[in-house]
């Protein structure tokens, strides 16, 4: 296959045709956008609407099913483009800027969404290509090991519509380095010199050991035999996993000065291989899969952020991922729910002066050159039991069969008893993180692994990406000092956000329309099961109800928090990971599906 292969007319209009009919459904429900009903007759349970360009020349006519959370569900199929009398093709990039003013998108970020726009919609035809030549269906999925469904999945996040831009990639490194590309990568080490570089790690682990057992002796020893060649001391450097991308692209041009003088000296690729999760930056190690995840920076624009990882910030990262794990291990609620986060265990970063001192905190050109290590889940892993990201649950094959239906389907378990299992494993540890401790984790899909049993039902929930993602909203929670950092400002009523935006809106809206449209759960039901569980938590902790009042999850709306909002004011940083709160964007409320399921007194 060569760079383009996958960018073909007809895989084209297939993706296009998915961006557009994803943009008008999120658009929509971000009240960006206001479909009007149209004259035209629905199908298959659909309605007809109609959207406008900003100059009403153009109309866009589609039809679609308006589901709980006020979920905009279209037929793809069905959309068509008209301007006067005439009917014209689908144009993602055209619809866009036909919408431009609509969507108060400002001159200066149009040209990088339209590119953000354009790279997804080249992802989306690759993973189009590779699924046509070895397609896997939703059933075979089922089966398949953990890295096969990481690498697997066909559609980035489920709320952005430009989700996949990776900005600064090319074709070829896509091919190379693209989670879907599924390509082995054999990371880059260089030495930094200590007196420039910050390394600390969690409770007991020393550095010469932790490397012996990430890359083993006789690796070690060819990085020391390679810098005495070059007249320099082991002893006054420490290794840095570095993203091949991030060496060749960034780091051997922004840092030359570094290299020059010895500072930084590049050892080469490393021995073991590696593959791309759906984070882009973060790797598994497939030689030896016990072996610790590697997380680098990397340079590249993607979904509101500059991928990169701060020197700064690292230093804390092991303290914090270290405290969570005090505090789950020794809550019972936790330990009933078999619920555990692996750890970041060890973090480094290199400090450019020159760069630091000419930049305020949160410069891009701070986050150049750090990486850190998160334990593997396989090393717990009991027999029988695999492995599955969360995002998976959200995954169709080419026939449009859900994974999420193909594992209820294995399992022989009726769906509401399949979800009632997999909200106790997932959604309990979310609540009570929240109630009990004013705790908000990012527990989207690509940030949550699955245990899976035999059978494919869910047994517990594992998360991920804590330090950079967790927050305490609690003034009242004690933290160490070396623990601080977490602690952010979060108004009281944004609080409940937590749950009603991150898992409510940003994931069951989308698992309960694949369930309901697929005839396997009615969305009734869902909502249903995920009060009693809610409710069923609730009856458990008495002494907590002064909370649940405060923080009502069965209140009769709540406000609509919305995520392609704040990509389309600012697609380069869309929010201050020190203040969550202060950028968010919010576009009236939508009513809650809970509302009708309160317990009663």
């Amino acid at each position: 296959m060569t760079d383009v292969d996958h960018l073909t007319p007809a895989l084209w209009e297939r993706a296009t045709r998915h961006l557009v009919a994803k943009a008008l459904a999120e658009f929509a429900h971000e009240r960006l956008l206001t479909p009007e009903p149209s004259s035209q007759d629905g199908h298959d349970g659909h309605d007809s609407y109609l959207v406008r360009s900003d100059d009403g020349a153009t109309t866009y006519r589609f039809a679609a099913r308006r589901l709980a959370l006020d979920h905009w569900q279209i037929d793809p199929a069905s959309i068509t483009r008209h301007r006067q009398a005439a009917e014209l093709p689908l144009d993602a990039l055209d619809f866009i800027t036909e919408l431009r003013t609509t969507l108060a998108i400002s001159d200066s970020v149009l040209p990088v969404y339209l590119e953000e726009i354009s790279a997804t919609l080249s992802a989306a035809a690759f993973r189009r290509a590779a699924h046509d030549r070895t397609p896997v269906s939703a059933a075979e999925l089922t089966r398949a090991g953990f890295q096969a469904i990481e690498t697997g999945m066909t559609e980035g996040h489920p709320c952005f519509v430009a989700n996949s831009g990776r900005l600064g990639f090319g074709t070829d490194d896509h091919l190379r380095y693209a989670p879907e590309a599924a390509s082995p990568v054999r990371l880059i080490w260089l030495a930094a010199r200590r007196d420039r570089t910050t390394f600390s790690a969690g409770a007991g682990i020393d550095y010469e050991d932790f490397l012996t057992a990430e890359l083993g002796r006789e690796q070690l020893q060819r990085f020391a035999a390679a810098l005495t060649g070059r007249g320099l001391d082991p002893a006054a450097y420490l290794l840095i996993p570095v993203h091949p991308w991030q060496w060749w692209n960034k780091l051997s041009v922004t840092f030359a000065g570094e290299v020059a003088r010895q500072h930084l000296v590049c050892l080469g690729p490393g021995d073991d291989a590696y593959l791309a999760q759906q984070s882009v930056r973060t790797f598994f190690n497939t030689t030896v899969p016990t072996r610790h995840y590697v997380k680098t920076a990397l340079s590249v624009l993607n979904m509101g952020f500059m991928r990169g990882l701060s020197a700064a910030y690292m230093a804390a990262t092991p303290a914090i991922n270290d405290w969570l794990a005090e505090l789950i291990t020794a809550d019972p609620t936790f330990a009933a729910a078999r619920f555990s986060i692996i750890r970041e265990r060890a973090a480094i970063g290199y400090h450019h002066r020159q760069y630091e001192a000419a930049t305020a905190y949160g410069s891009p050109y701070r986050k150049m050159l750090a990486a850190l290590w998160r334990e593997s889940p396989v090393a717990d892993l009991e027999p029988g039991h695999r492995l599955a990201t969360m995002a998976s649950l959200l995954h169709t094959d080419g026939a449009g069969t859900s994974f999420a239906g193909a594992l209820i389907a294995r399992s022989g378990l009726p769906a509401e008893t399949w979800l009632r299992r997999y909200l106790d494993a997932y959604l309990v540890p979310v609540l009570h993180s929240l109630y009990a401790y004013g705790l908000a984790f990012m527990p989207h899909g690509e940030n949550v692994i699955l245990v899976l049993d035999e059978t494919g039902a869910v047994r517990r929930a594992v998360f991920k990406d804590i330090a950079e993602e967790i927050v305490i909203m609690d003034p009242e929670t004690p933290l160490p000092p070396e623990v601080e950092r977490i602690r952010a400002e979060v108004p009281e009523d944004e609080r409940v956000l937590a749950v009603f935006t991150d898992v409510f809106d940003c994931f069951f809206r989308f698992l309960s329309a694949i369930l309901h449209t697929g005839k396997i759960l009615d969305e009734t039901v869902f909502w249903r099961t995920v009060a009693e569980c809610v409710a069923d938590y609730q009856a458990a902790h008495p002494d907590l109800a002064e909370r649940f009042k405060r923080y009502d999850l069965f209140a009769p709306e709540f406000t609509l928090s919305c995520l392609n909002r704040l990509q389309l004011r600012d697609n380069q940083q869309m929010i201050d990971l020190a203040d969550p709160s202060a950028a968010l964007q919010f576009a009236g409320t939508l009513p809650n599906p809970l509302a009708a399921h309160r317990p009663r007194p």
